[in-house]
């Protein structure tokens, strides 16, 4: 099974938006949850995002919360974070992911998932 690839990072100025895409294979996109975290130099990989294999549950990491929206097209095999409102501390690598089994209540945690893309660069400039 082919491994997710994001895409749709870019620079912008505070308060721009921006749309990442992660192109993923039939399989991974059927996994139980998908997911986008992302990593600042020098800090920890963290969750943003979280969605179900069906789109019925969501779940946002605090910081995120009323600005980035997660969602899926799975005909397309396509995961999306639109990301809206953009700050300086959004800027990271942004990466996708699927797991299997994640037990409830850890939907953002990065060691509970596999089938990392390679990520996309977001900038935010103040």
């Amino acid at each position: 099974q082919a491994r997710p690839v994001e895409s749709g990072g870019g620079s912008v100025q505070t308060g721009g938006s921006l749309r990442l895409s992660c192109a993923a294979s039939k399989y991974v996109v059927g996994r139980d949850y998908m997911a986008w975290f992302r990593q600042a130099p020098g800090q920890e990989r963290g969750g943003v995002a979280s969605i179900t294999y069906d789109g019925g549950k969501t779940r946002y990491a605090d910081s995120v919360k009323g600005r980035f929206t997660v969602s899926q097209d799975s005909a397309a095999n396509t995961l999306y974070l639109q990301m809206k409102k953009l700050k300086p501390e959004d800027t990271a690598m942004y990466f996708c992911a699927a797991a299997s089994g994640v037990p409830g209540g850890r939907s953002l945690a990065p060691d509970e998932y596999d089938s990392w893309g390679p990520g996309t660069q977001v900038t935010v400039s103040s």
